[in-house]
């Protein structure tokens, strides 16, 4: 049987209104329906070719409701924060965040939907949300570092929210310049 073709989907830009809606929860009774599970594909899919993404949100495919998804990466990058072993993409449907410590440190950010922007966010060290998975099963998870700032902005797109309204020290970079950053990775 041969291969199926991964479905190729589009990451809404900056200037697409959708990023700046508050995005709408997903019902409970919902969230293993066939619609929910093909925008939670979908978000992967869009995910997975861009080599410097760690995470997305529904409204940067076009989908205004609370759902974003941590890629793999993020924890392949994170193996310093404690218990955060992850095998697969973690998917996070109504998140929200209960709990930052007071702590905080600007770090530095980018986004899928503000392409060749950077600029240093101020963000909690330390972040619990609670969030229901894919199966629509409750949890609550504490993240520090890289992961605590990727929830930050990932629950910020639910808002309505980009991190260059937030953000210090904007700058742009060329695509030749993020191709070399990349190349470094």
């Amino acid at each position: 049987m041969p291969k199926e073709k991964a479905k190729k989907v589009r990451i809404v830009q900056k200037s697409d209104p959708v990023l700046r809606a508050v995005a709408e929860p997903v019902p409970l009774d919902k969230v293993r329906s066939r619609a929910v599970q093909m925008v939670i594909a979908d978000m992967k899919a869009a995910m997975e070719p861009q080599t410097d993404a760690v995470a997305i949100a529904a409204p940067q495919i076009g989908q205004s409701v609370r759902i974003f998804v941590i890629s793999h990466r993020a924890f392949d990058i994170s193996r310093g924060d404690v218990a955060v072993k992850a095998p697969s993409d973690m998917v996070f449907v109504n998140p929200r965040l209960i709990k930052t410590s007071k702590k905080k440190e600007y770090m530095e950010e980018g986004c899928l939907s503000v392409r060749y922007m950077y600029g240093k966010v101020n963000r909690a060290e330390k972040a619990t949300i609670e969030a229901y998975d894919e199966h629509g099963r409750k949890f609550t998870r504490g993240f520090s570092g890289l992961l605590a700032q990727i929830v930050q902005h990932e629950t910020d797109h639910l808002d309505g929210t980009l991190f260059i309204d937030k953000a210090k020290h904007l700058h742009e970079i060329s695509h030749e310049e993020y191709e070399r950053m990349l190349k470094s990775v």
